[in-house]
């Protein structure tokens, strides 16, 4: 059974959903799924891989069923950090948590500044850009890929995206060099609607990517964090910045099945491996 539930605050109409009772039916903690900019209709397939727990899931503020009030249209992570411990008052914490891509950063500000909030936290490909060796070379790179989207549109600029994120090493020149992809070659259409707005294009985000976690205060906290890297995303943007967080922590990232979309099931049209990726995520949380 799913209920939906509406968390005002002056900045936002926080949404978010909860399958199964609270308190929880075993007392374990509840599964909080949360991702950025992807809001929670993407974790349809993998929370149906957890019916022995009680599952939360949200819209981050601005997107999906979440408004803001706030008449920004900037994403950070400490602003997602502060909605998502509110939505973890709201339902009771501690919660475990698997946090993928940009709340995958949220996370590690939510532990930072809230360490009683989450008992385990998976953190699944963090794109903190910041700590890759090449970091100047990279944000050079992706704000390329804003300049095709603000020049192009929609469709150009996430073809271009799909090359950032498939670049192999370490970025040189020649990213931006080379020949503009075409947006049909990924089924993506050419022409340009005149939105300028999206979360992941658009440069709105970029304090995300930017983020330096605080590893003395993650040391501190009693959370166990556990930083997930893809066994597909070697040498991408994603499985190189997942390596630089765990060394940042001074850990080994653990491995899941699939690269960056591995839980998904069909959702944005991609599909991962779900039930692999679902059985890993148990293990890591059951350590």
């Amino acid at each position: 059974m799913t209920s939906t539930h509406t968390l005002e605050t002056p900045e936002v109409s926080l949404v978010y959903d909860v399958r199964g009772p609270l308190p929880t039916a075993d007392g374990r903690p509840p599964l909080f799924l949360i991702a950025a900019p992807m809001d929670a209709s993407g974790f349809a397939t993998l929370a149906g891989h957890f019916p022995d727990r009680t599952v939360i899931t949200y819209d981050p503020r601005g997107m999906g069923r979440s408004t803001r009030k706030d008449g920004r249209t900037d994403h950070t992570p400490e602003q997602n950090a502060d909605d998502v411990h509110r939505v973890i008052e709201a339902v009771g914490g501690p919660v475990d948590m698997f946090a993928s891509s940009g709340g995958a950063v949220t996370a590690l500000a939510l532990v930072a500044a809230h360490p009683g909030d989450v008992a385990t936290v998976v953190a699944h490909e963090p794109p903190l850009i910041a700590l890759l060796p090449d970091a100047d070379r990279a944000v050079a790179a992706t704000r390329h890929v804003e300049s095709v989207y603000h020049d192009k549109g929609w469709g150009h600029g996430m073809a271009a995206f799909i090359a950032l994120t498939s670049w192999h090493g370490e970025f040189t020149d020649d990213f931006a060099a080379q020949p503009a992809p075409d947006p049909a070659a990924f089924g993506l259409p050419a022409d340009d609607d005149g939105t300028r707005d999206d979360p992941l294009l658009s440069g709105t985000s970029a304090a995300i990517t930017a983020f330096r976690p605080d590893v003395a205060a993650l040391a501190a906290a009693p959370t166990r964090v556990v930083v997930a890297v893809g066994e597909k995303s070697e040498g991408l943007l994603t499985g190189r910045t997942s390596v630089a967080v765990a060394e940042a922590l001074g850990a080994e990232p653990a491995v899941f099945p699939g690269d960056h979309g591995g839980f998904l099931g069909g959702e944005f049209g991609q599909q991962g491996e779900p039930e692999a990726f679902a059985a890993k995520l148990r293990e890591v949380l059951d350590q």
